[in-house]
């Protein structure tokens, strides 16, 4: 991992920008969605910045670039064409303890802005750490498409109910639960207001909660691009991970729930040990590149059996 992923809360926090052209632009839209308190430092102004400043929206300072300047930020853009001064700034920064940015320069990076699906208060960034713009936004292409366009009502919905929905239930994983079957509801998917969400709200909470265990046995080769998206979806439901304990399955543990239980036993009690969690009422996924036939008689339990190609 070349960076780091997280989000920083730069409302009202000074942010300097050195340079005041066609990339300053970009930055500074970015910075002032999040509220910074931002200050570019350039001879020449940009008319687009120029409106902010006219706006009472950003500060500017007409001059040269100067150490000094940075002594009030807590993060610097360095977003000239003078790759020297950049650089500069750069070092600068660093005597100072201050993280910066210079543009399209990864060698001289903190941090770097990720390319971004905004449906606040969901954000989704993506991170290439520089190396193919081009493909990030061929991903980012296909995540809008599979995005539900009310996402932002459903989150703003969700994230009001949480006293509620304390009262209703008294675990963490009774209230995950309901919220996993309430965003899958075609009602909520399709809901164009609140009224519609809260209807289907109510009638969630009425129904008798009904959680069973569930096995989902992924057979699975050594291409996890060869997974089918069904298990996918199954591996992200499911609370409890096995896998054989002689045998790297790193890269298909990485598609499961980040919060699921992962435990690795013995080839031979997978099954065992799938079932018995199975009857607490845990949903398991089991990884496996060797279907055995304790493990297609796990019982009835199991539902599914997910094959990926290079497996068969």
């Amino acid at each position: 991992m070349d960076f780091f992923p997280v989000f920083l809360k730069l409302t009202q926090r000074p942010v300097v920008v050195i340079g005041g052209g066609d990339v300053a632009c970009r930055k500074v839209d970015l910075l002032l969605a999040a509220n910074a308190d931002v200050t570019v430092v350039s001879p020449d102004l940009h008319p687009y910045l120029k409106r902010y400043v006219d706006a009472g929206k950003l500060h500017y300072k007409a001059k040269g670039y100067e150490k000094d300047d940075l002594t009030s930020a807590i993060q610097v853009w360095a977003t000239t064409d003078d790759r020297a001064l950049n650089h500069q700034v750069y070092h600068d920064a660093h005597s100072l303890g201050l993280w910066v940015n210079v543009v399209d320069d990864p060698d001289y990076c903190d941090y770097i802005t990720p390319s971004m699906i905004d449906r606040s208060p969901v954000q989704i960034a993506l991170s290439s750490g520089g190396a193919s713009p081009v493909m990030l936004r061929l991903i980012r292409e296909k995540l809008e498409t599979q995005l539900p366009h009310n996402l932002s009502l459903q989150v703003d919905f969700a994230g009001r109910q949480r006293e509620r929905i304390k009262a209703h239930y008294g675990t963490v994983d009774e209230r995950r639960k309901f919220w996993e079957r309430y965003f899958r509801l075609p009602q909520v998917e399709n809901a164009k207001d609140e009224h519609a969400l809260e209807a289907a709200f109510v009638a969630l909470l009425d129904q008798p909660d009904a959680y069973e265990g569930a096995v989902y046995v992924i057979h699975h080769g050594s291409d996890t691009e060869l997974l089918s998206l069904k298990a996918l979806r199954l591996m992200q439901q499911s609370e409890h991970v096995l896998y054989p304990d002689h045998t790297d399955v790193a890269p298909f543990i990485e598609l499961c729930r980040r919060d699921a239980d992962r435990t690795p036993v013995r080839a031979v009690d997978l099954a065992s040990e799938a079932d018995k969690l199975a009857k607490q009422g845990v949903r398991v996924c089991v990884l496996t590149q060797e279907m055995t036939q304790d493990l297609q008689k796990v019982g009835e339990n199991i539902t599914l059996f997910a094959q990926s190609t290079d497996a068969l």
